[in-house]
């Protein structure tokens, strides 16, 4: 089972950059998207074969998840349940047969941090919510989770020590994500691999440079990394400032 997850930061720009190419080339089960940054009705995609939930942003043009799959599932909720964080379209949650897999759009904390005190709450509540579902079933949990955890995950740890998505604050939720219970399949897979990026600056040739962050991810319930078979990041496509990661997995 092939799983994608691509932050496409718009989803009508990235139609004009090769979305449709990518979409067919990488032949997910289930693939699913961040930033899509859509409102209800502006949008029809055509994607035969595939079933598809959207969760849009009430700001226009702001945020937004999506996810398609071949397989209908068995249930798809929106949400976290708590109204503070449910306005801006961040998760999607599918039920199958073996496992939740949850799609999600986490917050940034944007430049000076103003958001960070959001942040550290969100990241509480998300734990939470996910370790309840990690309780009924395993958990696949995929997206752009706006935090590179460890040094190795950009370019310049030095000079972003205090930026945003890598402050300690941010990555000591992480940490405590995992400790509840995940694990990183990339990392898992590839514990000493440098270089490897999922984000790159539209500014100062960042992508060009490879001055990258990875701050995409699909974690997986602990019990369950036996089942995974791959995970790796597609730096070969272009068409957003993020590129898809993706998960091999033997349900």
């Amino acid at each position: 089972m092939k799983l994608i997850s691509w932050n496409v930061n718009g989803i009508r720009a990235c139609l004009k950059n090769g979305f449709s190419d990518a979409f067919s080339s990488l032949d997910a089960d289930i693939f699913c998207l961040q930033e899509t940054k859509l409102s209800e009705g502006q949008l029809e995609l055509d994607l035969p074969g595939y079933y598809q939930y959207w969760n849009y942003a009430e700001k226009k043009g702001y945020s937004g998840t999506a996810v398609f799959s071949r397989k209908k599932p068995i249930s798809v909720t929106y949400g976290i349940g708590i109204d503070e964080h449910d306005h801006e379209g961040r998760v999607i949650t599918a039920e199958y047969d073996n496992f939740y897999f949850v799609c999600v759009y986490v917050p940034n904390s944007r430049d000076g941090l103003v958001r960070l005190e959001y942040r550290m709450r969100w990241e509480d509540d998300f734990r939470a919510y996910l370790v309840h579902l990690n309780e009924t079933k395993p958990v696949i949990v995929t997206g752009d989770m706006n935090v590179a955890h460890e040094a190795i995950d950009l370019k310049n740890p030095t000079t972003n020590h205090h930026n945003a998505g890598f402050t300690d604050e941010e990555r000591g939720k992480f940490s405590e994500l995992l400790s509840s219970g995940f694990t990183d399949t990339f990392r898992h897979l590839n514990p000493d691999l440098e270089n490897v990026y999922s984000w790159w600056s539209y500014r100062f040739h960042a992508r060009q440079n490879n001055a990258g962050w990875r701050i995409d991810y699909f974690l997986v319930s602990d019990r369950i990394v036996k089942n995974v078979v791959d995970a790796g990041i597609h730096t070969e496509i272009f068409g957003s400032d993020h590129c898809p990661v993706e998960l091999v997995f033997d349900p």
